[in-house]
Parts: C-alpha cells; sequence; structure tokens
C-alpha cells in the first residue's frame, strides 16, 4: 500500500477556444474513483447532448496508478482526442481527475495533427488554471483506555492532527480515530510512552 500524499483537484475547471471554427469546451473535475469519472462523463454529455464529440480521459486513482486511467475518442479518427487528453492529465501529476473536451464541429477538418493538437492543447490551458489540495492517505485506530487516561490521549490527538470519529464511554473508553498513515507509529508510540502503556492501540486496517 502506497501512503504517501498526492494532490487532486479543489475545484472544478473550465476553459473554452475555437479553432478554425469549432468550439471546443474542456471541463476538469475531481473524481474520486472510475464510477466517480465515468459519472462525471455522463453529466457533461447529456449537457452537450447537441455537440459532435464528447471526448474524455480520467485518472482516477494516485497519479502513476496506470490501472485506473481510462479515454475516449468518441468518434474522433483512433488516436487523435482520447490519447492526447490523457498525456496530459497522466503528466501533470495530479490524481482523481477526469477531463472531457466537448467539440462543436464548425465545417471546417483540422486533420490528426490539427486535432491531437487542439484536444491536447485544450486540456494544458485548463490545467494552468487547476487549483489543487494534497489528499493525505488516513487511516482509523481503536484505543481502549481508562476515564483518567481521555485527557491525555486527547492531548496526544491534538498534536497529531487524530481525529475523534466514534467513541465509547462504558467500563472502559474506546475511542475510533483516524490520522495520517504516515503518523501512525509515531501516535502510537507517544500514547504508549505518556500512559506507562496503559492505552491500548488496535489497527482496523483489517476490519
Amino acid at each position: 500500500m502506497n501512503v504517501q500524499p498526492y494532490f487532486i483537484p479543489a475545484a472544478p475547471v473550465q476553459s473554452e477556444e475555437e479553432i478554425k471554427k469549432s468550439h471546443f469546451i474542456t471541463y476538469l473535475a475531481h473524481t474520486p474513483g472510475i464510477e466517480a469519472a465515468k459519472t462525471f462523463v455522463e453529466q457533461i454529455k447529456a449537457q452537450h447532448s447537441d455537440a459532435r464529440h464528447n471526448c474524455w480521459a480520467f485518472v482516477a486513482g494516485r497519479p502513476q496508478d496506470s490501472m485506473l486511467w481510462g479515454f475516449s475518442d468518441d468518434g474522433e479518427p483512433s488516436g487523435t482526442a482520447g490519447k492526447p487528453i490523457l498525456a496530459q492529465l497522466s503528466g501533470c501529476g495530479v490524481g482523481e481527475l477526469t477531463a472531457v473536451v466537448t467539440r462543436y464541429y464548425g465545417g471546417i477538418r483540422l486533420g490528426t495533427g490539427g486535432l491531437v493538437k487542439a484536444y491536447g492543447g485544450g486540456v494544458q490551458q485548463a490545467l494552468k488554471l487547476l487549483q489543487t489540495i494534497e489528499k493525505k492517505i488516513t487511516t482509523k485506530l481503536r484505543l481502549t483506555l481508562d476515564y483518567g487516561l481521555v485527557a491525555l490521549a486527547q492531548s496526544v490527538m491534538s498534536q497529531f492532527e487524530a481525529v475523534e470519529v466514534q467513541s465509547q464511554y462504558n467500563e472502559s473508553v474506546q475511542l475510533v480515530v483516524e490520522l495520517e498513515f504516515l503518523n501512525v507509529d509515531a501516535f502510537t508510540q507517544s500514547l504508549i510512552n505518556k500512559s506507562g502503556a496503559k492505552i491500548l492501540v488496535t489497527r482496523m486496517d483489517n476490519e
């Protein structure tokens, strides 16, 4: 499992240009997963059902994970639209990103090279407008402790930016916390050291 953070889109982007009377509209959006990517493509297709082509590509997970890539020329000559769009996305280092380029045909053929340039260039322009945020890979831990140690646990949680997502107060206290994967070992060690090993930490990866 790769636990390094990566960048994802912070907000959708749209850009437009006209090339030889053809109108190109490029849409970029955050799509966490293949289903979300396909849903976004269908939304744009429905929005522009009168367009000649709605070509697309997506990088639906971590930027380097080519198992989660996809593309379509949507009726343009093979290799002139989907691949140039994907080349821009896979080269930009941003994950969970889908691009749809809508083309309203203007009556003048662009030729193979012209199409590659138009579709790839449209995405390149849109990427310049894209704001990104860092996606941290998180995991959940269960803490089991006595009531008297809750304040101590909360202090360590705030130090490591761990968020309480569930709590049960019975004979003992059980807290489920979520924190960045890279901090798990240091967080666990800190709790054990400060509580004299009285706080039990259980990983929840397998639950």
